[in-house]
């Protein structure tokens, strides 16, 4: 798999517990990226935890050599656009993840997750494993 691709909390995780069935799958692709909103779940996560130093510390090392991609006003059109579909199937998924899934679509790039309830989202490209 050589290409881009954006990575949900959920693999950011596993890279940083050293997953290494996720390590060599995001380790094929030619460019990562990170959305800013993974970012804000792992500094969340690492401020509510016992070992925040260094947590905190794992999350700056990560994302130091990552290319991290905000939110914009399109990102928000895509955000809007997805939540809507969402609420007319009656199959609701969690804030964050919509807004991860804006960035990707704005940016066509395929979603690395572990979570199922990304596929609830059409037209999203998904790699899972």
């Amino acid at each position: 798999m050589a290409g881009e691709i954006l990575l949900d909390t959920s693999v950011i995780i596993d890279l940083l517990r050293g997953d290494g069935a996720t390590q060599r799958i995001v380790g094929f692709a030619g460019r990562v990226f990170v959305p800013s909103i993974a970012m804000g779940e792992l500094y969340f996560g690492a401020e509510r935890s016992n070992r925040r130093d260094s947590q905190l510390a794992e999350a700056e090392s990560f994302v130091s050599g990552a290319t991290v991609l905000a939110c914009d006003l399109q990102t928000a059109r895509q955000y809007g656009e997805i939540r809507n579909h969402l609420r007319l199937k009656g199959r609701p998924i969690p804030d964050n993840d919509i807004w991860i899934a804006a960035i990707a679509q704005q940016h066509e790039l395929p979603v690395a997750t572990r979570d199922a309830h990304f596929q609830e989202i059409e037209d999203l490209d998904l790699l899972t494993w």
